[in-house]
């Protein structure tokens, strides 16, 4: 059986199987990972995967698991004892500004720089509330690179805002096409098939010398800047998942 849609999933939840298929992304927040392992244990498989799911909605997530492709000494701090340890760990290799990246906020509106570890400490040390975070050096000078790939569709463009780092185009930010090096491709090919999207809105931070870091993944991140139209998009993502539907349910 292959399910389409989180009503009709609700709705046939208990028949479901070992071999049957749910595509589309599951949209009750509460109860997503706990159904996520649930669908597993019984079988179902879920398309986009569950791991793709599961890093879409978590910053904190992707840090953990992504972190080869990310800045060097990007970390996960999800508790004081974190941010201690960190904060020797910068201080011992002399890194100045930091940001922080609060979980499951978009748009750059979870994202905030400190001038020092110390007074990242001062602030957040003491606010269960903060973590988790994920912590990253600030990378001055660099070129956003927003990147949506669906099977063969390729398409990158740059974002810029000059009055503020966030370069989100909703927070004010320009863009300009982007002509995305056949490493860059690779990179950010090999940052899909380790998180298992079958799609992919990646952000890229491209540095001076050209090397490439991962700032983060959506499943469905925003296309303000794009050629594509959202229809066209959502078109060619449900064209992937509907084929590997009938594929693994054969």
């Amino acid at each position: 059986m292959i399910v389409k849609n989180n009503r009709e999933l609700r709705a046939l939840y208990d028949q479901l199987s070992g071999g049957d298929v749910f595509i589309g992304n599951l949209s009750l927040k509460y109860l997503k990972h706990t159904m996520l392992i649930d669908m597993n244990e019984r079988g179902i498989r879920c398309l986009p995967s569950a791991l793709a799911q599961v890093l879409n909605s978590s910053k904190v997530a992707q840090a953990f698991v992504l972190r080869n492709w990310m800045l060097p000494h990007t970390r996960v701090i999800a508790r004081r004892t974190d941010l201690i340890e960190a904060l020797n760990a910068y201080n011992q290799e002399d890194i100045g500004p930091v940001v922080t990246k609060q979980d499951s906020m978009h748009c750059g509106h979870g994202i905030r720089r400190w001038e020092t570890m110390e007074t990242l400490y001062s602030f957040v040390a003491l606010d269960q509330s903060a973590y988790p975070f994920v912590l990253q050096p600030f990378q001055e000078q660099f070129v956003d690179v927003r990147i949506i790939i669906v099977e063969g569709y390729v398409e990158a463009y740059t974002r810029h805002n000059p009055y503020n780092f966030r370069v989100n185009i909703t927070l004010g930010g320009t863009s300009s096409a982007y002509e995305l090096s056949a490493q860059q491709a690779e990179f950010c090919r090999a940052v899909m098939q380790r998180g298992k999207f079958p799609y992919a809105h990646l952000d890229l931070m491209v540095l001076e010398n050209d090397t490439c870091f991962l700032s983060e993944i959506a499943l469905n991140g925003g296309i303000k800047g794009a050629r594509i139209s959202r229809q066209e998009l959502d078109q060619k993502k449900m064209a992937v998942l509907e084929k590997l539907a009938v594929k693994s349910n054969i």
